[in-house]
């Protein structure tokens, strides 16, 4: 029998649009108040122009970024600070070397342009998000205290710079993405009591009219959410803004994101705000040196890639955060593009010089297992708002289309790829039809040609076929696999309960995860977690009854990371007896350990398959996904 209908994943387009603003479709926000941040992250500008980039507006003028911003409903400018992106003899790390004095100079352009500063705070050296939150080389080795007192002095001065520059600071990031991880400690006590005190003393200091914020990452994960929440309540941070990124390839659904920040606001009284999104429009690459999104990664694409899609996405995500009362969105580096289009050895040569990559070499000494195996180009060029020759795109006016709304013409923006799995049994038939996504976000069916393939009904494998929509290419993908007698062994169903969780060790979170980059195909998965050491213990099995005679093999995929000193193995049983079990290793995300046991069983016998995990690592976590039991002979 078929196994799945159609899954629909908007396409990944290659084109880009060659619309007109005038062309583009923006439904209306409705009720967007008139003091609602619309803001950007313009970081890598100075190290940008440097390097020979210049901007041009819409109509192709060469004219100031920031004029250009503030022309197109632009409302607030975003830059990071890091203590000190230079090595001993004064060569920067890169990322725009944003150091005090680039936060200055980009606050007084901001100023001039009428634009208030919303001031990014890493207390690092160099790049912090959850992965890495690396103390500053001058403050390593001190006591807590004395990294508070560090870090509030060094807080103090910028922003009395700001000040005495004439900079109308209305916003101060406490930490970027702290994720139970600031300047290098890791308990919420220091984290909190410590060291965001110190900083959000310093900000009423100097600007005590600036909403102060803290700002965290991974949205979908709604019970970490929660618990950050209850950690600033706990040591009583005196903040105003709870702030989130929100990347929809990682970040889950508008819909959640909605009711987990609209939750944190009802229950702490706290303004929340999305302090970083950005989305792509092209999965070209600009500057030889690969990017994040690209072609063929395992990231979910709710809007197709093209300048309208991009538009869509903000403006869906303004009205999101709108709808809950939230007060405002950041676009993440929507002017950080191509230094040149000519070679790699030349834009290199630029990015090592004036610091716009994303890390430069001589980032190695401060973050050798990072920056310096992969230092390059700008890596998300593809997301930002302007095209790779510096001129804006059309999607940059969405925001001063929020307001009133721009309705256009309905028309296909993009073929959305379609997925469709048979047995191994079935006959394979093409559809006869997909869906285009319109401009205004809709969908309508569309007939399609297929280019002429053999049948590979009975063939068990993956097929990607090619075809034509209207003129607009298509995509299939055919999976032809054998018959899994696990229910909902690729836990893509609803849970009804068909995996038994024997959670013996306390595991604060054992659930069907749906996170398309985390799964080892398709959307969802089997996912576990624990922030505390030793709490992770569990066993995940299914009983299969009514089989055949026959040798059977069980295959499971797992990945995680933080797990400590650990036992993971898969394990078939034949009527409760274990016949194989097979270790497995978790080491780090995206790095998946599949195994195959196999056993043979009578007529009617009883087959169970089961993933046993201890963990004892402090936020040990993991997903298991692929789960198969079929008849090899």
């Amino acid at each position: 029998m078929r196994k799945t209908g159609w899954i629909l994943l908007l396409a990944l387009l290659l084109c880009v649009s060659s619309a007109l603003a005038e062309d583009l479709y923006v439904r209306k926000v409705e009720d967007l108040p008139e003091d609602f941040w619309l803001g950007m992250d313009v970081s890598s500008v100075l190290a940008e122009e440097a390097s020979g980039v210049v901007y041009r507006d819409a109509e192709g003028q060469v004219r100031d970024l920031f004029e250009i911003l503030r022309d197109s409903g632009v409302n607030l400018i975003r830059v990071r600070v890091w203590n000190n992106p230079f090595d001993e003899e004064g060569r920067g790390f890169g990322g725009g070397n944003n150091d005090m004095d680039a936060a200055v100079r980009i606050g007084k352009r901001a100023a001039a342009a009428g634009l208030p500063l919303l001031v990014d705070f890493h207390y690092s050296d160099f790049w912090a998000d959850p992965s890495k939150q690396m103390v500053p080389r001058a403050w390593k080795g001190m006591s807590v205290k004395e990294k508070a007192e560090a870090l509030y002095g060094y807080t103090l001065d910028v922003l009395e710079n700001m000040k005495e520059n004439g900079i109308d600071v209305a916003m101060v990031q406490i930490g970027n993405e702290t994720n139970g991880r600031l300047c290098g400690e890791k308990t919420w006590m220091n984290i909190v009591h410590h060291l965001m005190k110190a900083g959000i003393r310093a900000v009423r200091e100097v600007y005590p009219s600036a909403l102060t914020a803290v700002h965290f990452a991974n949205p979908e994960s709604a019970e970490n959410y929660l618990n950050y929440a209850s950690k600033l309540a706990y040591y009583e941070l005196d903040y105003d803004v709870f702030g989130t990124s929100y990347y929809p390839y990682w970040h889950g659904t508008l819909e959640n994101l909605k009711s987990v920040l609209q939750e944190i606001q009802n229950q702490y009284g706290k303004k929340v705000m999305v302090l970083e999104t950005s989305y792509a429009y092209t999965l070209e690459d600009g500057d030889f040196s690969g990017n994040t999104i690209s072609d063929g990664g395992g990231y979910e694409t709710y809007w197709p890639v093209t300048v309208q899609g991009q538009s869509n996405e903000l403006r869906d995500v303004v009205d999101a955060v709108n709808s809950i009362g939230g007060i405002g969105v950041c676009w993440w580096e929507g002017a950080w593009v191509p230094v040149g289009r000519e070679s790699y050895e030349k834009n290199s040569a630029l990015w090592e010089k004036y610091g716009s990559g994303w890390a430069s070499s001589y980032a190695a000494g401060y973050d050798p297992d990072d920056a310096g195996k992969y230092y390059g180009g700008c890596a998300c060029e593809n997301q930002a708002l302007f095209d790779f020759d510096g001129r804006a795109l059309p999607s940059l006016k969405t925001f001063s289309l929020l307001r009133s709304g721009q309705e256009v013409p309905l028309k296909p923006d993009a073929i959305a790829d379609t997925y469709v799995s048979f047995d191994v049994n079935d006959t394979v038939v093409l559809p006869s039809s997909v869906d285009a996504v319109l401009n205004d976000g809709s969908r309508k069916a569309l007939p399609v040609s297929w280019e002429a393939a053999k049948d590979v009904s009975g063939a068990v494998g993956t097929y990607v076929y090619a075809g034509t929509a209207e003129g607009m290419p298509a995509k299939l993908v055919v999976k032809v696999q054998n018959t899994n007698y696990l229910s909902n062994g690729d836990f893509e169903g609803e849970d009804r309960g068909e995996w038994k969780a024997d959670n013996f060790g306390g595991t604060e979170q054992l659930y069907i995860e749906e996170k398309k980059s985390d799964s080892l195909d398709g959307t969802k998965h089997y996912h576990f977690y624990s922030a505390g050491a030793d709490r992770v213990g569990f066993d995940l099995s299914q009983d299969v009854t009514g089989l055949t005679a026959g040798t059977y093999a069980f295959e499971v995929s797992i990945m995680g990371g933080d797990a400590g000193t650990y036992t993971a193995y898969a394990w078939i049983a034949v009527g409760g007896e274990v016949m194989e079990q097979k270790e497995m290793s978790i080491t780090s995300w995206n790095s998946w350990d599949t195994v195959v046991c196999q056993a043979q069983a009578g007529e009617g016998d009883t087959v169970t398959v089961g993933v046993h995990v201890v963990c004892s690592g402090a936020g040990a976590w993991g997903k298991i996904d692929g789960a198969s039991l079929t008849r090899i002979r």
